[in-house]
């Protein structure tokens, strides 16, 4: 479909690929350092190697992909007759990826729009969905932008742990830094505050905790129409149950996505995560 405004995000938006077609949307990759080979996250490694990787303590690294592939992107898009670009990224507080895209789009052939959405994994998702469809409706770059930043602001993510130690290795979280003393001791829930990870309860179990993020969720999506997104990382069974109880829990529940995170953010909280994403439509 020939639109006017084209979008772009990347990898950490975690859109099933269907999805991503049927709107025209693409994805810059994110990099994944495990030990010394540099893979992208999609295509050069699943999420099912770098859980096996951390299970096995080798080294893992992310890295934000270079204005150059950026810059490749804006003239693919230009190319196929954009003539305006809304470029969405996970938080900067995560990632450089937002300032090699603000790199590139001074040097593109069309204007483009850079946008850190202060979101990641579906939450980044949900908005550039909600972007396409602006753009599909013949939206000017101003109400592209406009209805993402809007998605964004109806959008929480909030997720459990198994471990705080990939999120402390990385350097991902903020006030949730208070648990490290007693993690051990501990299940912490997080959630999405501000572009950073914050420490939102202390559970004493894995089952209790599970349990607390479904009251947490069915509280926070309440009876008005949502979109939730379920992801896990070595998870399966705990994903789909969940899944299946938020959609006897949720009245107002319109799309339900389960899915798998990728290796990058898989790197940074390790096997057993569980993440809710609620996007109010």
């Amino acid at each position: 479909m020939s639109r006017h405004v084209a979008i772009v995000t990347d990898s950490t938006a975690y859109l099933p690929p269907q999805t991503m077609e049927r709107h025209g949307i693409t994805a810059v990759p994110l990099t994944v350092v495990l030990g010394d080979r540099a893979l992208e996250e999609g295509t050069e490694i699943s999420a099912r190697s770098l859980a096996l990787a951390l299970q096995k303590r080798q080294s893992v690294t992310t890295s934000r992909p270079s204005p150059e592939v950026f810059a490749a992107a804006y003239r693919a898009a230009a190319e196929k007759g954009a003539t305006g670009i809304v470029s969405l990224h996970l938080s900067a507080e995560f990632s450089g990826t937002y300032d090699a895209a603000l790199l590139a789009a001074k040097e593109a052939a069309v204007p483009v729009r850079v946008v850190d959405t202060g979101m990641v994994a579906m939450a980044l998702g949900f908005c550039a969905l909600a972007a396409a469809e602006a753009a599909e409706a013949a939206g000017t770059l101003d109400e592209v932008v406009a209805a993402a930043e809007k998605r964004a602001a109806g959008t929480s993510a909030y997720f459990y742990v198994d471990t705080l130690e990939y999120l402390r290795r990385g350097g991902r979280i903020g006030a949730a830094q208070a648990l490290l003393g007693s993690a051990l001791a501990v299940k912490p829930l997080l959630e999405l505050e501000g572009g950073r990870i914050e420490l939102r309860e202390k559970v004493r179990t894995a089952s209790k905790a599970i349990a607390r993020l479904e009251e947490i969720v069915a509280d926070r999506a309440g009876a008005s129409p949502v979109d939730i997104a379920v992801h896990h990382l070595a998870a399966p069974e705990r994903a789909t149950a969940l899944a299946d109880r938020l959609r006897e829990r949720v009245p107002g529940l319109a799309d339900l996505h389960v899915s798998e995170v990728g290796a990058v953010i898989g790197a940074h909280t390790g096997p057993g995560l569980l993440g809710v994403v609620v996007s109010a439509r």
